[in-house]
């Protein structure tokens, strides 16, 4: 394909809102003439990223990264530069021009059209069969009787898919799709390709943040089999990155400042009839880290209503440490009546649609309102599972919250949780302190008898490049070798990352160079289970090269500002003494020389 002609680019530069697209993935705010946000390329609580619509840049004190729109939205969807542009241009209605040749769009974008608009056509026929059918009585009748109303049914897209499970197969090959293109939409099982993967079941369309329809989960009605399932993965749908209802929760999210995440697709419908409309749910997982930092883009704050039996209660535990370690505080709406909880003197309620329906819309409003800090929370969990008072039990309890403290950056407020843990269990704050940081170091085992490889681990770049590089390893052993050549080991103060990087060194050397390998070489078995969650997510899997090169950029370009800082130290501290500072300022020059060089590549 040619080159996209420079007419293209001024007409884009033209036409494109900077803080339209930039908003799409910062919160973003207005402060002396300028806007502000929370930087997306490093985690930071006070905002230092700024965008100049009249420029159209961005620029971020703290990391100090900046550029075009363009290049922003090529770091934040690991894109090249002509699928950025054509993304760009689509959005705005640039036609793309290369040498003088009109380009609509690339294959890929094409296949992901033609299965945005084969999901939109089938969401409203099984919407007409839910609402416009006999068969479609029964689901009807199910949602009517859960307080869902007309209103509902639409806002939410709901539908019925028919009990004869080859009836969509055929449907859709009388409107000329084609069985290769059905093949690979995710409607039909891997089984049997004429074979609905959704039959007799209340279907709930699940839409990306434009509101475009990308993924079904579906409820079964009668007979055997799971409860709910949701659409497979595709080109359109990762499910890690997706949350029900986030196109209808968006404003209300941003208006807010707040999240409300429930457990489930009725959950959500349930807070939204009460007016709670920054409400969204997690699709068939755990809450997760690419969620969360989703939701942090709008959200100063989230608050989980999970169901009060012991799964909920184990997932909100999960999703208050994925909350934290993006960065964001978590609350938690209590809906059972515990001594522990603000709730005592109200009644049980099992989840959201359970309180609509027995106390109304303005009940659950203000249940809403009424959570717990997170802290708080696990602190009331840890005491209530607490059996007996023998110090085995308190150290074992007090334990359980070092994952959470772990996630915590500011050391004077970890003191205080510390100090509060160590009043909640009737001990002194030194052994508690004492006992986290032999967890926290790894220097022995805690008193939960806890391994310490059990400690969550947290994205870092530089375990960014080595997940990536890991992951691709067998398809493409080169990656490893661009690292290899580039940066070497003891450069890395990761410690996962160190890890990873022997793994793949190791087999190397014994010839072993597959991502099965590496996996049964990794010694720490939750960095195992965090290389193998990542490679099923397959983000690393589209253009690894560009992947790997980009992130061996950040690496170094972190690693030479690390020493350019110590340096800046040493050439304070020598002129402080009256000692020469020559030769620590030629090599502050090459170091400043060498980041220019390596900003200059991403330009």
């Amino acid at each position: 394909m040619g080159r996209i002609s420079a007419e293209t680019i001024n007409e884009l530069n033209d036409r494109i809102d900077v803080l339209s697209v930039i908003g799409d993935y910062v919160k973003l705010e207005k402060k002396s003439g300028r806007w502000w946000g929370r930087c997306p390329f490093h985690n930071e609580k006070t905002p230092s990223f700024t965008v100049d619509p009249d420029r159209k840049t961005y620029y971020c004190f703290g990391c100090h990264e900046g550029g075009s729109v363009i290049n922003f939205v090529m770091e934040m969807d690991k894109l090249s530069y002509p699928e950025a542009v054509e993304i760009l241009a689509k959005r705005f209605g640039v036609t793309v021009i290369r040498d003088g040749v009109f380009i609509d769009t690339s294959e890929t974008e094409k296949k992901k059209d033609d299965l945005i608009v084969l999901y939109r056509r089938v969401a409203g026929s099984f919407n007409y069969i839910l609402t416009g059918t006999p068969e479609g009585n029964g689901a009807l009748c199910y949602i009517k009787e859960r307080g869902v109303t007309d209103e509902l049914i639409q806002r939410f897209r709901l539908g019925y898919a028919p009990a004869d499970p080859f009836w969509l197969y055929k449907f859709l090959l009388g409107k000329g799709y084609s069985e290769s293109f059905l093949a690979e939409s995710g409607l039909f099982t891997k089984a049997n390709p004429c074979r609905a993967l959704f039959s007799d079941r209340l279907m709930f369309p699940i839409a990306n943040r434009q509101g475009q329809i990308t993924a079904f989960g579906g409820r079964i009605l009668n007979g055997d089999g799971p409860k709910y399932i949701n659409s497979p993965e595709s080109l359109i749908y990762k499910k890690r990155e997706t949350l029900f209802a986030i196109d209808l929760a968006m404003n209300g999210i941003r208006e807010t400042k707040e999240a409300v995440i429930a457990e489930g697709y009725m959950d959500v419908i349930a807070l939204h009839a009460a007016g709670v409309c920054n409400a969204v749910a997690p699709l068939g997982t755990a809450f997760t880290e690419e969620q969360a930092r989703l939701l942090g883009r709008w959200a100063d704050k989230i608050k989980l209503m999970f169901d009060s039996d012991s799964a909920g209660r184990t997932a909100a535990v999960k999703a208050i440490l994925t909350c934290r370690a993006a960065s964001i505080p978590a609350f938690v709406i209590v809906t059972e009546k515990t001594p522990e909880y603000m709730h005592s003197n109200m009644k049980d309620f099992k989840d959201p649609a359970d309180i609509l329906k027995e106390k109304g819309a303005g009940y659950l409003q203000q249940f809403v309102k009424h959570c717990i800090l997170d802290f708080e929370y696990l602190l009331a969990e840890n005491k209530r599972s607490l059996s007996g008072s023998d110090s085995m039990g308190k150290a074992k309890a007090v334990a359980s919250l070092f994952p959470f403290l772990d996630m915590i950056d500011s050391e004077v407020e970890r003191e205080t949780y510390i100090r509060r843990i160590a009043e909640a269990f009737g001990t002194n704050t030194q052994p508690v302190l004492n006992d986290y940081k032999v967890w926290h170091d790894g220097s022995g085992a805690a008193p939960s008898a806890q391994p310490s490889d059990s400690q969550p681990i947290r994205m870092s770049e530089e375990l960014y490049l080595l997940n990536a590089v890991a992951v691709n390893c067998g398809e493409n052993p080169s990656l490893f070798a661009r690292l290899r050549s580039t940066i070497p080991v003891d450069a890395f103060t990761d410690r996962c990352a160190r890890e990873l990087y022997i793994t793949l060194e190791e087999c190397v050397r014994a010839g072993n160079m597959n991502f099965e390998s590496v996996l049964n070489g990794i010694e720490t078995e939750e960095l195992k289970r965090f290389v193998a969650e990542k490679a099923a997510t397959r983000e690393f899997s589209e253009k690894p090269e560009l992947i790997v090169a980009d992130s061996i950029r950040r690496v170094q370009e972190e690693r030479l500002t690390r020493k350019l800082g110590e340096l800046v130290s040493k050439i304070r501290a020598a002129k402080n003494d009256d000692l020469p500072v020559d030769d620590l300022i030629h090599e502050k020059m090459f170091i400043d020389a060498e980041l220019q060089s390596l900003k200059g590549v991403n330009k």
